[in-house]
């Protein structure tokens, strides 16, 4: 699609190339959150989009983005879009409430943070000189990183230990368990262990994996550089979840779909399940907390555990480490050998992950029954000997980049820390069923 526009001003101030795609994925995402998928209709909108736009903007006149979001609201609209338009809308509100939340000195709303977790985490931290990076740096020059690694392990465990002793209290009554929280949490070790715990106890369960309710690829918003968004709950088919999840408590069968990765396409009706007797069904998803996904399951029925790398240890620069930049690292050594995905790829399609996130999966984490936290403090030190020389990289490669603002933001500030990191480069002391070995290599666990 051409245009007689060639560049737009982004709210920074920043003039970047115009590019009618960013329209058709703004309005395909829109649709997809209230379940259209007809990329026809999106491109046919944003061709709409387009001459309004030429129409309405003088020769020599730059337009702004806001300028063009109104057009893309009226377009909708008087197309007869409405459920479109309010998604559409509504992305945007959010949008700018996250903006005006940046520009202020607490950008975080308190009721999405899990105060009494955080301060026994601190407390629990401070007590072993593990709260700052200075203080993790003396006790690694000392020759205590195995010990570090016992405390953190040991700490992650007693968190285990008490989820479990909270589902064994509610056992007559639960149908299913679900371990959810956001991208690279250590979702599948910590259900892994879990389970092994309740077995113990002689348990017995059977896993759902909820990935092969994706949607094919091709039905996925993506953006101009050919990047899948896949991090929203409706890539998933949530109404045949919730359906199979209904049909499974009830003691009845159905039969699964089978999502290939490779081709990016989903195979319906391809083996049955069903419960066996005092059989608890564990599930393992990033959007186990969205309402939508077990909407017709009673709360007495299932149990869910939140599972976040609550981390408490201040950087040199007197401000906390990021948990997201712990989940980010995570994944991208994760994808970098699981799903063929280079480190860079991660970290460009990471704003993705967060704004899901952020609308997804955090505004309901006080639904959980219980918070684990999955944060090593010693994995910081692991980190620097296998991916500082990258984050120095990309700090360099986006710096000038207005198209990657998101990117250097992260590489930048994720450098700060990294580099005041003492390096440990022999994960030898890291146990082989550990949650971080999910991300490092090396489990003695079996993934699906």
């Amino acid at each position: 699609m051409t245009s007689s526009v060639d560049s737009v001003i982004k709210r920074s101030g920043a003039v970047v190339p115009f590019n009618p795609e960013r329209i058709f994925n703004a309005i395909y995402r829109a649709a997809v959150a209230v379940g259209g998928r007809d990329k026809e209709k999106a491109w046919e909108l944003t061709g709409k989009v387009v001459n309004k736009l030429e129409v309405n903007v003088a020769d020599g006149h730059t337009p702004s983005i806001e300028e063009i979001q109104d057009i893309v609201e009226k377009i909708l609209i008087e197309s007869g879009h409405a459920k479109v338009a309010k998604a559409y809308i509504l992305y945007r509100e959010e949008a700018a409430h996250k903006r005006h939340a940046e520009g202020k000195k607490s950008s975080i709303p308190s009721e999405n943070i899990p105060w009494a977790k955080i301060w026994r985490t601190l407390d629990w931290a401070l007590e072993r000189n593990l709260n700052t990076v200075e203080g993790m740096n003396n006790r690694i020059s000392k020759g205590e990183f195995p010990q570090i690694v016992h405390e953190c392990e040991e700490h992650y465990d007693d968190d285990l230990t008490t989820a479990s002793n909270l589902i064994l209290e509610r056992i007559d009554e639960i149908r299913m368990v679900l371990i959810t929280g956001p991208s690279s949490s250590g979702k599948t070790t910590t259900t892994h262990k879990l389970e092994d715990k309740l077995k113990k106890r002689g348990y017995h369960f059977a896993s759902l994996n909820v990935d092969h309710y994706f949607f094919d690829l091709e039905f996925h918003p993506k953006d101009e550089f050919g990047d899948y968004d896949f991090e929203t709950p409706q890539a998933l088919d949530l109404e045949l979840i919730n359906h199979h999840l209904v049909e499974l408590a009830a003691g009845r069968e159905v039969m699964l779909p089978y999502y290939d990765f490779k081709t990016g396409k989903r195979k319906l009706n391809d083996r049955p399940m069903r419960l066996k007797e005092n059989e608890i069904l564990l599930i393992d998803s990033l959007h186990g907390l969205y309402p939508q996904m077990t909407r017709d399951i009673s709360p007495e029925n299932k149990f869910r555990i939140y599972l976040e790398p609550l981390m408490q240890v201040k950087a040199p620069t007197g401000k906390y480490i990021r948990w997201t930049d712990i989940r980010l690292i995570r994944r991208m050594l994760r994808d970098s050998v699981q799903r063929a995905y280079n480190p860079q790829q991660t970290l460009e399609h990471w704003h993705y992950v967060r704004a899901s996130e952020m609308r997804n999966i955090i505004p309901y984490f006080n639904s959980a029954d219980y918070i684990i936290n999955s944060a090593m403090p010693y994995e910081l030190s692991l980190y620097r000997h296998r991916m500082l020389s990258l984050f120095e990289g990309w700090h360099k490669l986006y710096k000038d980049n207005p198209l990657r603002d998101d990117a250097y933001i992260r590489a930048e500030r994720v450098l700060s820390w990294m580099s005041a990191i003492l390096e440990v480069s022999d994960d030898s002391p890291v146990p082989h069923d550990s949650v971080l070995r999910e991300f490092i290599g090396g489990s003695s666990l079996k993934y699906h």
